[in-house]
This record gives C-alpha cells, sequence and structure tokens, in this order.
C-alpha cells in the first residue's frame, strides 16, 4: 500500500471540501480520480474508505462515494463538541503559552486578516479553520490537532449547506478577542469567548434550510 499517495489524495479532497470546492452531495468517481492523481482506484478507494471513516463522505452499496450532507442534528453535535474541548484547550493554552506561540497566533491573524480584506475566500476559509489547529499544534499536541482538524472539516461542510451569508469578518474579529484574552493571560475570559465565537458560528446557520440531495 502507498501511504504518502493515498494521504496525499485524502489531503487534497479534504481541502477541496473546507475550501467548499467540493459541494455536499458531490459524486466522487473513483477512475476520474485516479486519472487526476495519476494512481490506481485501489489507492483512491484507500482513500476514500479513510475519508469516510471521517464522516466527510459516504460510501453506498452500488451507487459510490459521496460528499457527505450532515443532518441539522449532526451539526449541532459537532459544534457541541467544539465547544467542550476547544474551551479546555484554550485554558491549558493560556497556562503554559510561551511568548513565542502568542506571537505566532498573532502572526497567523495577520494572516487571516489580509485574506479577509481581499476577499480570498479558500484562504480565508482555510486559514479561519487552521486558527483553531494552529493552537493545537503550538501545544506539542498533534492528537488534539489532528482531532480538531477533522471536526473542523466537518463544520466547514455545515457551513457550507446551512449558513446563509459569510461571517468570516466576525470570525475573524472574535480570534483577535481570544487572544487579546490569551495575551492578557486571563484563561477564563479566553475560553468564554472561544465558547461564545463557536455559538455564534453555530447561531449563523440556518437549520430550516433543505440539505442538498444526495
Amino acid at each position: 500500500m502507498d501511504i504518502t499517495a493515498t494521504s496525499f489524495i485524502v489531503d487534497s479532497l479534504t481541502k477541496a471540501i473546507v475550501e467548499h470546492r467540493l459541494q455536499p452531495g458531490a459524486k466522487l468517481v473513483e477512475q476520474k480520480l485516479a486519472d487526476q492523481y495519476g494512481v490506481s482506484r485501489t489507492l483512491v478507494r484507500q482513500a476514500l474508505y479513510r475519508l469516510s471513516q471521517n464522516r466527510l463522505i459516504k460510501i453506498e452499496p452500488a451507487r459510490g462515494a459521496f460528499v457527505s450532507a450532515p443532518s441539522s442534528e449532526e451539526a449541532k453535535q459537532v459544534f457541541e463538541v467544539r465547544r467542550m474541548l476547544e474551551a479546555g484547550m484554550v485554558r491549558a493554552f493560556v497556562k503554559d503559552a510561551k511568548a513565542s506561540d502568542i506571537k505566532a497566533l498573532q502572526a497567523h491573524m495577520t494572516q487571516e486578516k489580509l485574506a479577509v480584506q481581499n476577499n480570498d475566500v479558500p484562504n480565508r476559509t482555510e486559514l479561519l479553520g487552521d486558527f483553531h489547529v494552529h493552537m493545537a499544534k503550538l501545544m506539542g499536541n498533534d492528537v488534539l490537532a489532528h482531532l480538531l482538524m477533522d471536526l473542523i472539516s466537518r463544520s466547514a461542510l455545515i457551513t457550507l449547506m446551512y449558513q446563509t451569508s459569510t461571517a468570516a469578518a466576525h470570525s475573524h474579529d472574535e480570534h483577535e478577542a481570544i487572544v487579546k484574552a490569551i495575551k492578557a493571560r486571563d484563561a477564563e475570559q479566553a475560553a468564554a469567548l472561544m465558547d461564545q465565537h463557536l455559538r455564534n458560528v453555530e447561531q449563523a446557520l440556518n437549520f430550516n434550510l433543505r440539505p442538498n440531495p444526495i
């Protein structure tokens, strides 16, 4: 098994989903993907199986693989898990963060701001999600970083399906407030701001919208 090639396909398709270049319900054809990546259908099948384990795609017998279309209940559960996980992460980050870690977050904020100002949708989407993962990586917690990557990928699908208008500028402003509280070493304020930030993202979703059919 070519682990490197499989991982590359998984990462590439995940990025396409996060950046909204692959829509919920889109069919993923093995032969087309094999031709696109210059690999065998076996490697593509392995990559699709891994994506199905992360709930980013759904594999249906005799029909094939499709980008997942999360239900409103699943969407609410994803954000509930994120709130529990990320409030604790922020508290731990404030406790142990070095000055260089905080500077790294501030540098990330500068990139975010430029992407928002330039209306660079793909880069903006990636940076806004990566803010959360970046914090886990700065803590040196690879397990947490990978958990967040999976959850944020699923969140990207959810916002694509249920968000009625972009809230990117608001998300960036809320990230800045979180970093400000972190710099002040106010763990409880930072955790409260993170909780409210995730609640704001969820509240911007319209669960009356019907998911794209598969």
